[in-house]
């Protein structure tokens, strides 16, 4: 885990490097008709849980088995966000060091991820909750809809870590 630390904080420092050393040459995308509104942050120490409620397995049909696993090394900083998008809004391309924790609050709001060649929309409504595994995990979150969409987000980032990193659009969509 440590190894894995060393590298995300590497690869943030290859990108801060890279972005003040040629000024202007990043051609990342910029959020529109959306906010980012900071509810709450924490530091967390090292955490070590396991969960379980898998005491008889049961199959598919039955649906009772459960396990949660979190794990973080060194410290890590929690952020609750609370987002909001108009109509037509987006957060722009970008990636967090860490992962995210979303639930849609209000409206709609459709995900699309850097590494898909197809750029398969992933269409979440209110009441539905969804994960961003983080690291180079690449993407953009719009409201194609035609009222507000809002979320709240938990995200767990390395501590001191910026908490959102702005990208290039990778090219597989065509909006």
């Amino acid at each position: 885990m440590q190894r894995r630390l060393t590298y995300q904080l590497l690869f943030i420092s290859t990108i801060a490097a890279t972005t003040l050393y040629h000024p202007g040459c990043t051609s990342a995308t910029t959020p529109e008709g959306y906010s980012s509104t900071l509810v709450a942050v924490g530091r967390l120490g090292e955490i070590d849980i396991s969960n379980s409620l898998s005491h008889h397995l049961k199959d598919v049909a039955n649906e009772q088995h459960w396990l949660s696993v979190q794990k973080m090394e060194g410290l890590s900083d929690m952020y609750v966000q609370s987002n909001v998008w108009a109509p037509g809004g987006s957060t722009g391309w970008h990636s967090h060091p860490g992962h995210s924790l979303i639930i849609v609050t209000a409206g709609t709001v459709t995900g699309y991820e850097g590494h898909d060649p197809d750029c398969k929309p992933h269409v979440y409504k209110t009441g539905m909750a969804f994960v961003d595994p983080g690291g180079d995990h690449m993407h953009i979150l719009r409201n194609e809809g035609t009222v507000e969409a809002k979320t709240i987000a938990v995200q767990f980032i390395p501590a001191d870590a910026a908490r959102r990193i702005d990208v290039a659009d990778p090219g597989n969509c065509h909006f």
